[in-house]
């Protein structure tokens, strides 16, 4: 059985339309594509703190299953939430990709 590659999505939620681009095109390039959790009926502010924690381990899960990520990066936009995932991608010695290369 082919061994395929584990690629972890990160970024800013309010980039959900260049998510799903890139999830595609790196689905039908042979990668597992993991993401963060799109939720249509409750908005970010509307999430307590236990659940943002709870989330944002899970993502860190993600990260650790993954043999790279893969950084959303629209304009050049990284947010404090990704910087840290970011950090902990290179803590674990992942390899990252960016949407955008920074100038």
């Amino acid at each position: 059985m082919h061994k395929y590659k584990i690629i972890t999505l990160c970024g800013s939620i309010k980039f959900k339309d260049e998510f799903m681009k890139v999830q595609e095109k790196l689905t039908l390039d042979g990668n597992i594509v993991l993401t963060p959790n799109f939720f249509n009926n409750i908005k970010k502010e509307e999430i307590d703190e236990k659940t943002k924690e709870m989330l944002d381990e899970m993502h860190k899960q993600k990260i650790n299953m993954s043999d790279e990520i893969y950084v959303i990066n629209v304009g050049g936009y990284i947010g404090e939430s990704t910087k840290n995932e970011i950090e902990y991608a290179k803590a674990k010695g992942k390899r990252i990709s960016y949407l955008e290369v920074s100038k």
